[in-house]
């Protein structure tokens, strides 16, 4: 079965402050010992894959919507190594393990399809955050791109003070609503910022985005209630609602920032859709 192989590799060398870069001379080492051929591409990929049965990506969630978004059609399988600062939707798929055994797993799986999502004609595998996680992404500028969890947790404790919430008008499953919101996250994956468990109900596969809407809530509570976010166990809580969604539209008076996959984004509208079983990955959990 192995044999079948013609891997295309993709790599970020920038992502993980050059660790992808490292990771992906070991993988073509890993598969020269099985003689499994493949080809590398370092940052100038191809057109299209022709010819290439699979495409591992070597970096993190960043990397893999840039590669998403570039390719956005693509139908041969994928498989993402956790290569970045920021590996949400890597751990979503694969939980933890070592390198050597992801590389076993995927080669030995057959493809499943994984939903995605589309944000104002930016396609999306992890998430959207609307609110205080979009400014904690606009705060940190080039630093997310050395620093993962550390970085996104430091941001979060400068900023969760002294933002003031959005009035936002929200539009979903045939309802409409309009309230003060801290911060609104429409979820594929589960954990975003390199460990927090925003959506911890999310599943990859299953044809829903999770919404999860957290309303006003008083500065000094907002730190009281930080490791419960972290740790996913914040959805009982009064002012956060949880709902499943396949489309929603956000409007603001004026821009508001938001992440796309931990990309900035800053508009006064979004409209997010889901994507059902859009694209094909190996050696999911």
């Amino acid at each position: 079965m192995i044999h079948s192989f013609n891997i295309a590799i993709v790599c970020n060398s920038l992502a993980g402050n050059g660790y992808s870069e490292l990771l992906t001379h070991q993988l073509q080492e890993l598969l020269d010992t099985q003689q499994i051929p493949c080809t590398v591409f370092m940052n100038d990929w191809p057109a299209q894959f022709t010819g290439f049965s699979d495409v591992f990506i070597l970096g993190g969630d960043g990397t893999l919507n840039r590669f998403i978004n570039q390719y956005p059609n693509i139908s041969i399988p994928l498989s993402v190594f956790k290569g970045g600062s920021g590996n949400d939707f890597g751990w979503k798929l694969y939980g933890v393990t070592s390198f050597e055994a992801q590389v076993r797993r995927v080669l030995s799986s057959s493809p499943r399809p994984v939903d995605a999502g589309n944000c104002n004609g930016r396609l999306f595998l992890n998430g959207v955050g609307i609110g205080f996680d979009g400014e904690v992404v606009r705060s940190m500028g080039r630093k997310k791109i050395i620093a993962g969890h550390l970085a996104y947790l430091g941001t979060v404790i400068r900023k969760i003070f002294f933002y003031k919430e959005k009035v936002l008008e929200l539009e979903y499953n045939g309802r409409k609503e309009q309230d003060r919101y801290f911060m609104i996250s429409v979820a594929n994956g589960s954990r975003y910022g390199g460990g927090f468990m925003v959506a911890p109900q999310a599943v990859v596969d299953d044809g829903w985005l999770d919404l999860v809407i957290i309303r006003k809530i008083h500065p000094l509570k907002r730190f009281f209630y930080l490791p419960r976010v972290e740790k996913g166990k914040h959805i009982v809580l009064p002012f956060v609602k949880v709902d499943k969604v396949k489309q929603l539209t956000i409007r603001a008076s004026q821009s508001v920032a938001a992440h796309i996959d931990g990309e900035l984004v800053e508009e006064k509208e979004f409209t997010i859709e889901l994507l059902p079983g859009r694209f094909l990955f190996r050696g999911m959990k």
